[in-house]
């Protein structure tokens, strides 16, 4: 469950909630997070940092398949519902062949924790970290660690581009699905 919150206006002035310069907060309590809050400073989708383009959104992502369809599942509320309508989803377990190329390219949650790969404000990973800054949420320091692993996953690209025909979506589908989770379209290559 969350709230967006117009920090220093009363919810029942639509003049006041129509203020493009009104704080917007986020309280997040869900299974991993109870009380957490965060401030959306961005307009959703845009103001991202340079060199940082995305080529789908987490509606897309969701749409497409990701995760197994576990990702996210008890904490729906956080987030626009068009993200949900169509979301490939399965709240109890994760399920591979709801991933777009029908294969697991994940690893459990308790390796990426091993590896240090989580944020103390993003418990689920770097998906709940795109998710928020897609909203329109930033944290300087930790944004800049999150954009260079996105950057780096480009070694994958290069990787199906060097062993796959273009156009092959049956060549190397756990590095297309794990492209896929990280933003890239990897239907494309």
């Amino acid at each position: 469950m969350f709230a967006v919150c117009h920090a220093g206006e009363d919810p029942g002035n639509d003049m006041a909630n129509t203020s493009r310069r009104a704080k917007r907060v986020v309280v997040v309590n869900d299974r991993m997070q109870q009380g957490y809050t965060y401030e959306l400073v961005r307009p959703m989708g845009r103001g991202f940092e340079l060199g940082f383009r995305p080529q789908l959104t987490p509606r897309q992502m969701l749409r497409l398949g990701v995760f197994g369809g576990r990702y996210l599942t008890d904490c729906t509320g956080e987030f626009p519902a068009e993200w949900f309508a169509h979301a490939r989803l399965c709240p109890t377990r994760h399920a591979p062949e709801l991933n777009y190329f029908k294969v697991n390219a994940s690893l459990p949650l308790l390796d990426w924790r091993k590896k240090g790969w989580i944020y103390k404000d993003d418990p689920r990973g770097w998906f709940q970290w795109y998710c928020r800054y897609y909203m329109g949420r930033r944290i300087e320091d930790e944004d800049r660690r999150q954009i260079a692993r996105w950057k780096a996953m480009k070694r994958h690209i290069a990787q199906i581009r060097t062993n796959c025909s273009p156009g092959d979506i049956s060549c190397r589908p756990v590095q297309r699905q794990a492209l896929l989770h990280w933003a890239y379209d990897s239907r494309k290559l």
